[in-house]
């Protein structure tokens, strides 16, 4: 009796020795597994590939031919590589100085040596520079694709521990364009060093640019911003007072300082700043903002005001900052709030609290008063606590540079707002600085000693979180009002977020109208173009594609429109 099941490589009805997966209804001859390897290693790619079967739509990433065998290869681990079976198996070709003829894995076809008239307006694919009648020049004259010699020999099939990226990078050649993930700009060579598990893409350029651990780097690649950034010299002018973006302190020589080779008036930073700044992530999460992750990005000029998430001071658009890339959320960090985490518990509330030593005018949800220094934030709920408006505030505090206990109180005294004296000063008499004579202060009432918080702060910590759950010493009855009245200033946060986002949403759905008015437009043109290039190969497509063929740019427009949809007859 025969089966009515097929073999998921050569479509046939099952019959013979048969290897199956009865849940997945998936079955296949050993005849057409033992017809082909199941690991193979190609020369085109590093990572080991596996052999797939049954029906797949996709394009091999050697010819950028579409794959429509019952068989194909693809990448073993995360990357998105895939290949016909005889791509896939192309046999190496060893390099041949007496042919001229080098068989290279950044492309399918043989490269031979370019004579010197022939170098005109020629580009090499790797470093993107003219290749010059002085350099070694191999090229796939078909495909229209020149490499100089050099940068054959000197380019990787990997980069490991690279700066921009922490992930192993690996040589790949896609059959789409992709945008660079550092410069942001398309990479129509069709070759870049990819991440797979991230979905990074890097132009090679931009992956082999010089870092900062070459200590004779010229010109490096950070991904902080998008443009190269050049060693600044040290009998050139600075312009008035530039300031690192990263620790926006003035850029003084000797110091090295890189700064933007495209744009020489906004961005500048420090060699040792450069170090110090993390790798690139798009898993960069911050419990300030739970929701996405967080990026370093340097911020666009001319843009509206931002302002920090954390402190609600504003955000230079010349530093850098950490930002939320969800355009809904528009949540942003200063470099210096980034690194204050939540670490103070307020019974009767989800989150950690966050210290934050200065912001900008914010009000107390517990007394109603605005507060500048030292404010306890739950950032995600927008809820802002004055420091000694938390229960398990120290009143009474030890500290090293006083004999007596200093007490928790507000400044200022009467003796000072009295004083005969004009534009009098006031100090703290820890630091012996000046200080803001309306700052919170720790006082002893009998020597007038006078300390800010700041210098006294590490005893006040220690015994804030040895008795931070203030059930202890608040009844209880004082605890449930205290948590009814957050939970009441929750409900005021999210109504008023409703109201905003109800406001903001009947925009955007008259905005999306007109862009419907405006899509309709363009699928009309859409159609009309498709309609026209019909009517020139006489409504076959087969047609079409021998027309492009030949022709590596209209090969790439024509695959480009076709992954777009792209019908023709």
């Amino acid at each position: 009796m025969i089966s009515e099941k097929r073999c998921e490589g050569c479509h046939r009805y099952l019959f013979g020795p048969t290897y199956g997966c009865n849940p997945c209804g998936y079955f296949i001859h050993k005849s057409c597994l033992d017809e082909h390897k199941a690991v193979v290693q190609s020369f085109f790619h590093p990572c080991p590939l596996t052999i797939s079967a049954g029906i797949f739509t996709g394009y091999c990433f050697v010819c950028f031919q579409w794959i429509s065998s019952d068989y194909f290869y693809k990448c073993k681990l995360s990357c998105r590589f895939q290949a016909h079976m005889k791509c896939a198996l192309k046999p190496m070709v060893e390099y041949s100085d007496e042919e001229y003829t080098i068989q290279h894995f950044t492309h399918l076809h043989p490269l031979k040596l370019v004579d010197s008239y022939q170098k005109d307006e020629v580009i090499c694919s790797i470093c993107e520079e003219l290749c010059s009648s002085s350099s070694s020049t191999y090229g796939c004259m078909e495909c229209k694709f020149f490499l100089h010699k050099s940068c054959m020999k000197s380019i990787p099939r990997q980069l490991i521990n690279h700066r921009i990226h922490p992930c192993t990078l690996i040589f790949i050649t896609y059959p789409f364009w992709y945008e660079c993930d550092c410069c942001g700009e398309r990479i129509f060579s069709h070759m870049s060093f990819s991440c797979g598990a991230c979905d990074l893409n890097l132009h090679v350029k931009c992956a082999l640019f010089p870092t900062i651990d070459s200590e004779d780097a010229k010109e490096i690649q950070h991904f902080s911003h998008p443009q190269t950034l050049a060693l600044v010299q040290n009998d050139e002018e600075y312009g008035s007072e530039p300031r690192c973006v990263a620790c926006a302190q003035i850029c003084l020589a000797p110091a090295p300082t890189f700064r933007c080779s495209r744009s020489r008036d906004h961005f500048f930073l420090h060699k040792s700043c450069y170090v110090k700044l993390p790798y690139k992530s798009y898993k960069l999460k911050h419990p300030s903002h739970p929701d996405h992750p967080l990026t370093i990005k340097s911020l666009p000029y001319n843009d509206h005001i931002r302002t920090c998430d954390a402190c609600f001071r504003g955000i230079d658009s010349t530093l850098l900052a950490y930002s939320c890339q969800k355009s809904e959320c528009k949540f942003n960090l200063h470099l210096d709030c980034y690194k204050l985490l939540p670490s103070i518990t307020f019974s009767g509330h989800q989150h950690l609290l966050t210290l934050i030593e200065k912001t900008a005018d914010v009000t107390c949800h517990l007394c109603g008063v605005n507060c500048h220094n030292f404010v306890l934030r739950c950032v995600p709920c927008d809820i802002n606590i004055h420091f000694q408006c938390h229960p398990s505030a120290p009143e009474t505090i030890k500290h090293k540079s006083h004999l007596h206990p200093l007490t928790l109180t507000n400044s200022p005294f009467e003796f000072e707002l009295n004083s005969d004296e004009e534009e009098e000063e006031f100090y703290c008499d820890v630091c012996e600085q000046k200080r803001n004579q309306r700052e919170l202060i720790y006082y002893c009432t009998e020597c007038k000693f006078i300390a800010e918080i700041k210098c006294v702060f590490s005893e006040v910590l220690l015994l804030l979180f040895e008795d931070n759950s203030f059930e202890k010493k608040t009844p209880k009855d004082d605890v449930t009002e205290v948590n009814l009245e957050i939970k009441k200033l929750q409900v005021e946060n999210l109504l008023l977020k409703h109201i905003r986002s109800h406001e903001r949403l009947q925009v955007l759905e008259t905005k999306m109208k007109q862009l419907e008015e405006e899509s309709n437009v363009e699928k009309k043109e859409i159609m009309r173009t498709e309609g026209m290039l019909g009517n020139l190969v006489g409504g076959s497509s087969k047609w079409l594609i021998k027309l492009v063929e030949n022709n590596s740019q209209l090969r790439g427009l024509f695959n480009s429109a076709k992954n777009q949809g792209l019908r023709i007859g």
